[in-house]
């Protein structure tokens, strides 16, 4: 009987180990040849996400280094959208509200109508949703800007005046590590998906050692 339920143990173990979850790093990757103690090795390169520069709801400039140290949660959206952005902003609430007084998890939203949405708008916007900056940060900037980082994070996004609005743009929320790595993307309209977000942002945690 002991040995029974030591075979259940370890197969139990077995399992679990089995099942812990591993974030992939997406997007493409190269492969650069190097020497290493004398003997030719192949190192990944992998796609990271390229240096900004821009100005949020307070007209505090945002680069790479507000994140040091940090995983972010990115994201697109513009104050006048009347479409999918309400929904989105609800679910990015549900992370800010689960990581409240953990420094290492920020939020990154970037405005696609930069025109309209200036740092003061910004600010309007924030004040409404309760927020605060060094949490969540939400940039505008040079609009070419905007709209290649939305290539970098794998995100859909375009002026069109066909669309209510006059934007077309994905929900997605973009988990990124400290390494600038993209470790996962996101449905922001669909609650489930979010679920699986802030699971993924608990793994990220442990795999990064930030608590």
């Amino acid at each position: 009987m002991l040995r029974f339920f030591l075979i259940v143990f370890c197969i139990s173990l077995m399992s679990a180990c089995s099942n812990k979850k591993e974030l992939p790093i997406l997007g493409n990757r190269d492969y650069q040849t190097k020497i290493v103690n004398g003997k030719e090795v192949q190192d990944t390169i992998y796609h990271t996400i390229k240096d900004f520069n821009f100005v949020n709801q307070d007209s505090q400039p945002v680069v790479p280094a507000t994140f040091q140290d940090k995983i972010y949660i990115a994201d697109f959206f513009f104050t006048s959208c009347p479409t999918i952005c309400p929904t989105v902003k609800t679910q990015m609430l549900r992370i800010y509200e689960k990581y409240e007084g953990n420094k290492n998890v920020v939020l990154l939203s970037h405005t696609l109508d930069t025109k309209y949405d200036t740092p003061e708008v910004l600010n309007s916007y924030a004040k409404k949703l309760e927020i605060e900056t060094n949490r969540w940060h939400m940039v505008t900037g040079e609009k070419d800007d905007i709209y290649t980082m939305a290539k970098q994070y794998f995100i859909a996004a375009a002026e069109d005046p066909n669309s209510p609005g006059g934007y077309t743009h994905s929900g997605g929320l973009v988990l990124v590590d400290r390494d600038k790595f993209v470790r996962g993307v996101y449905d922001g309209t669909e609650k489930d998906q979010v679920t699986e977000l802030l699971g993924d942002i608990d793994v990220l945690l442990k795999e990064q050692g930030l608590k």
